[in-house]
């Protein structure tokens, strides 16, 4: 017989978050017989979630802005990573004034929230904090990105960016406590869960299984990243909800050595093995290099003895986590970086000068251009370039398999994976950064096979058939930096109209005109990948 004990799953030993305060209303302690209760009008709800939105959508932690100036005073990192990160430092500055978020996918709407047992709201928690989140997106300059399905085919865009998800625990005490997420699909595509066994949990399985699983990861959601290995887990969801939270930094002050209870723990030595991993890979800050990740976290978690979840997940470049509580004090969020430009060096990093490429000459001419030069070279971009995603690339299948003829803008211009934000008053465009490119891989042969898609400007690693279809057609796929939406809205792009498919919002056909858009030859018109070498 043993003693029965209870254990906090996630014991979280301090919280060392910086908060402001957003007021004082909207929160009444009340004497319910012998229990002190904390009543909180649901407007104060509405409040937080409205505030927490709102500040991440344009600000970051001076904590993850501190490792990208890290990365520029590094004298080992490549010329790459000190180019992305100050492209992200410069983006940053431009989102803090409040117009452009700092990336265009504003994201899924997360909250997760302990509930004290002595906080009384009277309503369902849930809609309230919907309310502020629906102000904020709204209000601002954000996109709405919520597809919602009609019947198991037919999908409509919510116009609202709602459904949230919302998931609320009870706790003891009167405090309520929040985590607020706006996770964008590139980094939530890059979620993974792997049913293992005991045979991993052994130096040398686990070093191998992490040396092949980080290269899932690929680029295509916006490193430097923020990177969560859990291991174990009562569930498979328990893991990967773990894995969520440790990428936004809210287990960072767990135990480090576990218990027969069971607790959570950090594992120190193996963050280091695993940063290290990620370093050797070359993957880089996007583009090659030894910034593939900022920091690492591991978790380990109990486990069923016939089961080994491990998911693998991450917080991209546009790290937008933002915690919030309410206490008898008044309503709470944590306080982000309001000033990024301090972390901005005098002067920008020497890089060799980028080939210039016009865009507004015969697409042969720009191919014959292009095709001088090898894999890995920065170009800057002048001219005009169409802008298509997913919709409009299943729409225009459509097309062709109805035996119609490839639209003509997509065989005379690049095409550029991307969804913009709405449009600040008196600018031409919202935030509008690149897209994941592999969603599109499916189409890329048939396209270019019918002279479209010859050059394609996203962001993040393809499969080998977009390789092969740029051998045998003689395309290109050019890379865009990942994450700063915002300042190539406010300094590269200097014209914006709608050309197709109006009603599908976002996702229509745009044609652009780009002034000075930085990119790199990833795939070139000879069957060459830059990613293939790493």
């Amino acid at each position: 017989m043993i003693d029965f004990i209870y254990q906090d799953p996630y014991p979280i030993l301090k919280d060392d978050t910086q908060y402001r305060k957003i007021t004082s209303d909207f929160v009444k302690v009340e004497q319910f017989g012998e229990r002190e209760v904390l009543t909180v009008d649901p407007k104060g709800l509405e409040l937080l979630a409205e505030e927490a939105l709102t500040d991440v959508s344009f600000m970051l932690r001076t904590s993850h802005l501190q490792k990208l100036r890290k990365i520029l005073d590094d004298p080992e990192a490549t010329d790459n990573d000190r180019f992305v990160a100050y492209n992200l430092l410069q983006n940053a500055s431009v989102a803090a004034e409040g117009q452009l978020p700092s990336c265009q996918d504003t994201g899924t709407a997360i909250v997760m929230a302990k509930k004290g047992e002595s906080i009384f709201t009277g309503v369902d928690d849930a809609e309230w904090l919907s309310r502020g989140i629906f102000n904020t997106y709204q209000k601002r300059n954000l996109r709405y990105s919520q597809i919602v399905p009609i019947s198991m085919f037919e999908e409509k865009n919510s116009g609202s960016n709602l459904p949230a998800q919302i998931d609320i625990y009870a706790k003891k005490g009167t405090s309520y406590e929040f985590l607020f997420m706006a996770k964008g699909g590139g980094s939530a595509n890059k979620t993974y869960l792997y049913q293992q066994t005991k045979s991993l949990l052994n130096e040398k399985s686990l070093d191998e299984f992490i040396r092949t699983k980080i290269k899932d990861l690929g680029t295509s959601a916006c490193p430097p990243y923020h990177l969560a290995l859990v291991i174990g887990g009562t569930s498979a969801e328990a893991n990967l909800s773990a894995v969520k939270k440790a990428s936004a930094g809210y287990y960072d002050n767990l135990p480090t050595s576990g218990n027969m209870s069971g607790q959570a723990f950090r594992d120190f030595e193996w963050e280091e093995r695993v940063q290290k991993i990620c370093q050797e890979s070359a993957i880089g800050a996007q583009f090659g290099g030894k910034y593939f990740t900022h920091d690492v976290r591991v978790i380990r978690l109990p486990r069923h003895a016939a089961s080994c979840p491990v998911g693998l997940g991450v917080s991209c470049s546009a790290d937008r986590n933002i915690k919030g509580k309410i206490t008898k004090e008044g309503i709470f969020v944590e306080q982000l970086e309001v000033n990024p430009k301090q972390f901005l060096p005098e002067t920008a990093p020497h890089l060799e000068a980028p080939v210039e490429i016009d865009l507004d000459q015969p697409m042969a001419d720009i191919l014959a251009k292009l095709s001088q030069y090898p894999v890995k070279t920065r170009l800057k971009l002048n001219g005009t370039v169409i802008v298509a995603r997913d919709i409009a690339h299943a729409k225009i299948k459509e097309l062709l398999d109805a035996g119609k003829p490839m639209p003509e803008y997509f065989k005379n211009h690049p095409v550029y994976y991307a969804g913009p934000a709405k449009t600040p008053d008196g600018m031409a465009s919202g935030s509008f950064g690149p897209t994941t490119a592999g969603r599109m891989d499916v189409y890329v042969d048939e396209f270019q096979k019918n002279g479209g898609s010859m050059i394609m400007l996203a962001k993040g690693n393809r499969t080998k058939q977009v390789t092969d279809a740029c051998g045998k057609y003689g395309g290109f796929y050019l890379g865009s930096i990942g994450g700063p939406a915002a300042i190539l809205a406010q300094d590269n792009i200097l014209k914006v109209e709608v050309v197709d498919f109006e009603e599908l919002g976002m996702e229509a056909v745009r044609k652009i005109t780009v002034k000075d858009f930085p990119a790199f030859i990833i795939t070139d018109d000879k069957g060459n990948d830059f990613f293939a070498n790493l």
